[in-house]
């Protein structure tokens, strides 16, 4: 028997392919019924089934297949949008709902540097929402807006986290491998990836270092201190079709022993009054002790994909340590804006 007052939820841009992942998941969510769902003036008025080309494993879940798409207006039948808009859609209209009162989550970047909105990791920053008095203060909405950050970022910052609480990081150089999917749909062309690593992906670079020092810095009442870490980050989107590769070099305001850092990555149940969501995993973080591993096409669905799987970690020559991390890039990415 379904439980009953369920929360009702919307989603924004639900035919797209971060859309459809909302639909997949939040379709048998706990807390979650999916009562509209919006895209744009192309897609208004067909049935869900008719409108999107699906494109992820299995069907549309029967129950939403044939809802009708409803326009991007704040006038729909929720309480929780889930925005998975177009960064330049996502600025002009998630203010609209947050202004009517809904609670916009939102998978876009259009807000994630603003100072008065909180990027969330659940299991690391969710302290961060004491940002929402400053957002109504600032803004005057009678609803709210937090966003997930970047897919890629969540690789890095979940396993920073309690590394820094426990020894402090001063310096990081990431380099990432990042599948196809995280280009979305169309996304890059076969003729381009097959082969091949493509060294640049627009903003990215920016996005890894802004969001992890956002992610990792920390609340002094209304305001948010970000982590005073030099990040440099290189991008690359490689042949695979899901789950982020990152290899990480960490230097340390206190050097720690490998058997210290595997420990703490082990045991790490997230930060203080971590809510038990209902997608959090276990096992938070997966310590890997084969050479070879972590691997997208072995690790990325670790615990239906919540838990960041970290492997090779060893001394560095020019820092401290280093490591490898793979995460699920749109299943980590779409739960964590659900929680």
């Amino acid at each position: 028997m379904e439980p009953i007052n369920k929360i009702p939820v919307a989603i924004l841009g639900a035919t797209g392919m971060v859309g459809q992942r909302f639909v997949q998941l939040l379709a048998r969510h706990p807390w979650f019924k999916i009562s509209a769902l919006a895209s744009s003036e192309r897609s208004a008025g067909k049935t869900y089934q008719d409108a999107c080309h699906w494109l992820l494993e299995g069907n549309i879940p029967a129950e939403i297949s044939k809802m009708v798409i409803q326009p991007v207006q704040p006038t729909l039948d929720a309480k929780i949008v889930f925005s998975a808009l177009p960064a330049s859609v996502a600025g002009k209209v998630e203010p609209t709902f947050a202004d009517a009162g809904y609670a916009v989550c939102s998978n876009a970047s259009a807000f994630r540097y603003e100072e008065d909105v909180p990027v969330i990791i659940p299991e690391i920053n969710h302290d961060h929402t004491a940002l929402l008095s400053a957002q109504w203060k600032k803004r005057g909405w009678k609803g709210t807006l937090v966003t997930s950050p970047n897919c890629t970022t969540t690789g890095i910052a979940l396993p920073l986290k309690p590394l820094h609480e426990a020894f402090g990081i001063n310096k990081v150089f990431v380099v990432t491998m990042q599948a196809v999917s995280g280009a979305g749909y169309p996304g890059i062309s076969f003729l381009d990836i097959e082969d091949n690593v493509i060294p640049f992906i627009g903003g990215e670079e920016q996005k890894i270092e802004t969001e992890t020092q956002l992610l990792l810095g920390k609340m002094e009442g209304n305001l948010r201190l970000p982590a005073n870490i030099t990040i440099s980050a290189q991008a690359n989107r490689v042949s695979v079709k899901e789950g982020h590769t990152i290899c990480l070099s960490i230097g340390f305001a206190q050097k720690p022993s490998q058997e210290e850092i595997i420990s703490v990555l082990e045991n790490f149940k997230g930060i203080e009054g971590t809510p038990n969501l209902p997608s959090k995993p276990k096992q938070i973080l997966i310590v890997r002790q084969e050479e070879d591993r972590p691997q997208p096409g072995k690790d990325r669905h670790v615990n239906n994909g919540m838990s960041v799987t970290v492997g090779r970690i060893r001394t560095c020559p020019i820092l401290d340590y280093r490591m490898v991390t793979v995460s699920h890039n749109t299943l980590r990415m779409s739960r964590s804006v659900q929680s």
